[in-house]
């Protein structure tokens, strides 16, 4: 790796999209080596445009941002692409190409020994030394067993959207770039492999720049965190807690100027109003000094959500209870041995590897797919509300107010209480202007939004959520919490976020591979504690899922 002062550097950086959105506006900052630095913001705040001039994948933006001589830059965009002609193996070794070659010219070399090529021998052998590079084929497969990525023979062209995130994951960190840009690097991933990769990152060499809604990622990882804030880019030394302490005494020292300004505003508002549109150039200035007082009064005042849940009627006293279940798909048992009673208020962290099962658990539970063996039961006066993963079946040509409210001015909320569409649309920080986007303009946090707003709305007393927390930025997903924390109902989860999962969870239902499935009374901190406890301390270490054969 080089090793320059900065490794980074952005000059009066500016960018905005047609329409005339501003989302990042004369920020100047240089990135040290080895940093860890976590990029935070409200969705559409311009973080992933911010990672993406940084890896050279966007050029339209005004002002300057280059990295140092001899640097190399790695990037993990949400919707990476694979080589089509390479399985997943093939796709994994691109990232250590370089170093392959060295260890198969040596090979070469060894098996064709002469006096001629020893001086490039010796020095080839220096080089494996130093790079540890005499199992490089075992470390490609650590790594892919690690981010429990598909098997190495499998074609990219089936997998799914986050198989091949996780095979391009794995390709980027074995190139090991001097800068790694990660946008939302643990979506697709399980708890036990989200640890993996913060240990990693933590001892990583390089530069860590990171956009993720995982905060106890963040606070592990992070030593820097970069704010952006309606196109400005504040820098904090610290972590993500260390951030939310800096920022609320910052705001509180200001919260005196920001009085002051307010009635500053009022002053200056009432003068605008009463002024005809003629004004020499002296009334103009003051109308232009007051476009600028509403603007550094505006600039803290950050949309807050406010997430509501709407309930269905009163649950009884059973809502679900499994009685040893067993499913299968194809020759794999997924699931079997699984008995569980949820109790009135209970809210369970469902957890496990991609493909392991528990989608088809709450398919189960919706009638979709019905036990192989055993039996679900819910009990009489259970209403389901189920938030999927998808969002493709959004109208992009919809804005954001049509998609979520039909175009109607009330909303139903659980079929009970009536709310103005847009009152109920702010709730989720879509706010003025913001309602009259087009969904097609979204980022993927914001159509998360939207898609939470249209399903939330249709009220039940059991939430099957599907992965709510991707993409989210960390202030809906404190809203979302706090939602699920007055819910009166209960709520079975499928998520990854750690945070979410401690905060929240009663209960923890994993699936721990070899076809078990493990109900748990805690939240997600207790159950890696017991796990540790039950199968020892290797057994939190992630490695690819494995299945008992399935025989009808």
């Amino acid at each position: 790796m080089a090793n320059p002062q900065y490794v980074y550097h952005m000059h009066k950086l500016s960018k905005a999209y047609p329409g005339g959105k501003q989302v990042l506006k004369d920020i100047s900052l240089s990135f040290f080596p080895g940093a860890k630095i976590g990029v935070v913001g409200l969705n559409g705040a311009g973080k992933s445009t911010l990672l993406k001039i940084m890896a050279g994948q966007m050029t339209d933006f005004v002002g300057e941002a280059w990295a140092a001589d001899g640097i190399k830059v790695g990037y993990l965009p949400q919707e990476p692409e694979l080589n089509p002609e390479k399985d997943v193996l093939g796709n994994a070794m691109e990232g250590v190409a370089e170093k392959k070659a060295i260890v198969d010219r040596y090979n070469e070399i060894a098996a064709n020994y002469s006096e001629e090529t020893a001086d490039e021998m010796t020095e080839l052998q220096d080089k494996i030394d130093a790079q540890d590079l005499w199992d490089l084929d075992t470390q490609v497969e650590q790594a892919l067993d690690a981010l429990r990525c598909p098997p190495g023979d499998w074609s990219v062209d089936k997998l799914s959207g986050g198989e091949k995130r996780r095979v391009a994951l794995t390709k980027l960190l074995l190139s090991k770039p001097d800068i790694l840009l990660l946008d939302e690097p643990t979506n697709h991933l399980d708890a036990e492999s989200v640890a993996w990769l913060e240990r990693y990152l933590k001892e990583y060499a390089g530069c860590v720049i990171l956009v993720t809604h995982d905060r106890y990622f963040l606070d592990n990882i992070t030593e820097w965190t970069l704010e952006l804030d309606r196109g400005e880019g504040v820098p904090y030394h610290g972590n993500y807690s260390s951030w939310l302490e800096q920022k609320a005494k910052r705001l509180e020292v200001e919260k005196g100027q920001e009085e002051s300004k307010q009635r500053a505003l009022k002053r200056e508002l009432e003068w605008i109003r009463s002024s005809p549109k003629a004004r020499q150039a002296k009334s103009k200035a003051r109308i232009t000094a007051y476009e600028k007082l509403a603007e550094e009064a505006g600039r803290e005042e950050l949309g807050r959500a406010s997430i509501h849940i709407a309930t269905g009627p009163r649950l009884g006293g059973v809502v679900v209870e499994a009685d040893d279940l067993k499913k299968g798909f194809a020759d794999k048992l997924l699931i079997d041995g699984l008995s569980f009673k949820l109790p009135p208020g209970g809210i369970v962290g469902v957890i496990g590897p991609n493909g392991a099962g528990k989608t088809t658990l709450f398919r189960m539970l919706t009638g979709q797919e019905k036990p192989d063996e055993g039996s679900i039961r819910l009990g009489e006066t259970v209403k389901l509300s189920y938030v999927d993963q998808s969002r493709d079946h959004l109208d992009d040509k919809k804005s954001v107010w049509e998609e979520i409210s039909g175009g109607l001015d009330q909303i139903l909320l659980g079929g009970k209480k009536e709310v103005p569409s847009r009152a109920y649309c702010g709730w989720f920080n879509f706010k003025g202007a913001d309602q009259q986007k087009k969904v097609g303009m979204l980022s993927g946090g914001e159509r998360n939004r939207v898609h939470l707003a249209k399903l939330l709305k249709e009220g039940g007393n059991l939430l099957l959520l599907d992965e709510p927390t991707n993409d989210l930025d960390t202030e809906t997903l404190s809203a979302l919490e706090a939602a699920l924390e007055d819910f009166p109902g209960c709520a079975v989860v499928i998520s990854h976020d750690r945070f979410f999962l401690d905060r929240l969870a009663t209960h923890i239902l994993a699936f721990e591979g070899d076809s078990h499935v493990e109900w748990f009374e805690g939240n997600f901190e207790s159950y890696e504690e017991d796990k540790k406890r039950r199968l020892g301390d290797q057994a939190v270490e992630p490695h690819r899922i494995k299945f008992r054969k399935f025989e009808r």
